[in-house]
C-alpha cells in the first residue's frame, strides 16, 4: 500500500512518533490515521514495560507557582540520561505535570503507595491515574507512555510537593 508523506507527516504531527514508525502503523493500519494512532498507542505501551526495569537516575525538578503567588508546586521528573533531560519533549513533560499537581492537588503518585487503611478515590488521589489536564481523554500515565516512546527511555516522576498559602 501507498502511503502519502502528507499522511505520515499529519500522523507525526499528532503522535510525535518517528517518520518509519509512523509509515508502518499507517501500512498496518491501511492509510487510517486513526486507526495508525492507535497502533503507536500500543506500541508506545510495549516500548514502556520493556524500559520498566531500568534506572533513571537523570531528570530535572520544575517549579510551578500560580499567578498571584498563592499556590505553587515542585516535581522531581526522572529518566536515563541528562540528554534526554535537556530535550524539549522532557521540559515540556515536568512543566505540565507541575501545572497538574497544582491544580489538581493529587496526594500520591501511584495508586500502589495508597495505605490500605485509607479511603480514597485513585482516580483523583493518584497523579498517574488522574485525568490530564490538557487533554482529559487521556491519564497522565497515558502523557508518560508517550514521552518514553518519543524519548526512547524510562520517563518516572519520583516525587513532588504542592504548596497553598494558608493550609
Amino acid at each position: 500500500m501507498q502511503i502519502s508523506t502528507e499522511a505520515i507527516k499529519a500522523l507525526r504531527e499528532i503522535t510525535g512518533a518517528g517518520i518509519m514508525d509512523c509509515k508502518n502503523a499507517l501500512i498496518q493500519a491501511e492509510g487510517d490515521i486513526g486507526r495508525a494512532t492507535q497502533v503507536l498507542k500500543e506500541r508506545g505501551l510495549v516500548k514502556a514495560e520493556k524500559k520498566a526495569n531500568r534506572v533513571a537516575r537523570e531528570g530535572l525538578i520544575e517549579v510551578y507557582a500560580h499567578p498571584g503567588g498563592r499556590i505553587g508546586a515542585m516535581v522531581e521528573v526522572n529518566c536515563e540520561t541528562d540528554f534526554v533531560a535537556r530535550t524539549a519533549d522532557f521540559k515540556e513533560l515536568a512543566h505540565n505535570l507541575a501545572l497538574q499537581v497544582a491544580a489538581m492537588s493529587p496526594t500520591f503518585i501511584s495508586q500502589e503507595e495508597i495505605p490500605e487503611d485509607k479511603e480514597v478515590e485513585p482516580s483523583q488521589a493518584c497523579l498517574l491515574l488522574q485525568p490530564f489536564i490538557k487533554d482529559p481523554s487521556k491519564t497522565v500515565q497515558d502523557i508518560l507512555i508517550e514521552v518514553m516512546a518519543r524519548v526512547g527511555e524510562r520517563v518516572i516522576v519520583r516525587r513532588f510537593a504542592r504548596f497553598e498559602l494558608g493550609e
